[in-house]
């Protein structure tokens, strides 16, 4: 996770916005839309329906701060034609690369997320994957609902143990520390790969071991989960060639983002059973997901759920009004996006 407390953006003396427009792109949780309209001149979304690009230009063009989520993809050409007025982008989540950050930058307009809000909701669903996927928990359960289960015996719905395997991270930020944490207490021995090396106190609290090779990390682990961020560099990191250095029993974890895994080759190693299975809770084409993956019996499938706690999202909320509060009173905000994000 980039380091927020360096290299803030100059900001010249600017004097407060009294109640500033926000525009809010979906419905968000009660009691953070009742302090938004105590606060602010806000125009929420209670249809919860996803705004269109052209929804989006139109609110961009109509409010002093605009409030996204990560389903809005913001581009450059859509901030270069934002009104004057538009000055924060307040987003409802921990990532930004929905969002041209170098475009918004140039136009001098203000970028904050909230991080850190769903690090233990999502490291709780990414346990949830990996005990669930070498389990065939999902395939016991469908079984049962088909009402053709006959009851126990030895050979019945056998998967393979936790303890004892070996746990690859891709990413050891916030979530891939706070997965660390879990998967140690089931007995997995954890690997992981990282920009940078973890300090030795913090490897020795997590009971990890650093990789400097992502390949060789991906040759050597029973389950590979990935927690970074989209950029440029990670984008389709999980590809046929690195697929096919896996064990056939391997199996992979995406709570992150979609699109860091090529898709197409995961389910063809799928389908050959080149790999052992996936737990997945995003895709490369939200909300669309590919058939085949459908077809598949090796692979659990979650609607995008890592973050859905009310908790999480309610925290998350109140975090986007400290943001805008701060900003609104002419200071920089709490939560600012700065130039490692780029």
């Amino acid at each position: 996770m980039p380091d927020t407390s360096r290299n803030p953006i100059s900001q010249p003396e600017r004097p407060r916005v009294e109640k500033p427009r926000v525009i809010v792109t979906r419905e968000l949780a009660d009691s953070v839309h009742d302090r938004m309209s105590e606060l602010f001149d806000v125009v929420p979304n209670l249809t919860d329906q996803a705004f269109s690009r052209e929804d989006l230009i139109a609110a961009m063009s109509d409010c002093d701060v605009l409030v996204p989520t990560v389903t809005d993809q913001i581009d450059a050409e859509m901030i270069a034609t934002a009104s004057d007025r538009l000055q924060l982008i307040a987003s409802f989540g921990a990532g930004v690369d929905h969002i041209d950050l170098a475009a918004a930058r140039a136009r001098k307009i203000l970028v904050t997320n909230t991080p850190g809000v769903f690090t233990e909701d999502t490291a709780d669903m990414t346990m949830a994957l990996i005990l669930s996927v070498p389990r065939r928990l999902a395939e016991g359960e469908k079984l049962m609902r088909s009402g053709q289960w006959e009851g126990w015996k030895p050979s019945g719905m056998l998967g393979h143990c936790i303890g004892g395997k070996k746990l690859g991270i891709v990413g050891m930020g916030r979530i891939g520390q706070a997965v660390a944490r879990r998967a140690s207490g089931f007995g997995l021995s954890i690997i992981y790969h990282n920009r940078r090396q973890l300090p030795p106190a913090v490897e020795e609290s997590l009971n990890a071991t650093y990789v400097d090779s992502i390949d060789d990390l991906i040759g050597t682990c029973d389950i590979l989960t990935i927690h970074c961020p989209r950029t440029p560099e990670t984008y389709g990191m999980i590809n046929a060639d690195r697929i096919a250095k896996m064990k056939s029993s391997t199996y992979i974890i995406n709570t992150a983002r979609g699109d860091l895994i090529d898709e197409d080759a995961l389910i063809k190693a799928l389908e050959q059973e080149k790999i052992g299975g996936a737990g997945l809770d995003v895709y490369t084409k939200e909300p669309s997901v590919d058939q085949r993956l459908l077809d598949l019996k090796n692979v659990v499938l979650l609607p995008h759920m890592g973050s859905a706690t009310f908790e999480g999202r309610e925290a998350s909320g109140e975090r986007v009004i400290a943001n805008i509060r701060v900003w609104a009173d002419g200071h920089r905000p709490p939560d600012q996006v700065l130039e490692d994000w780029i």
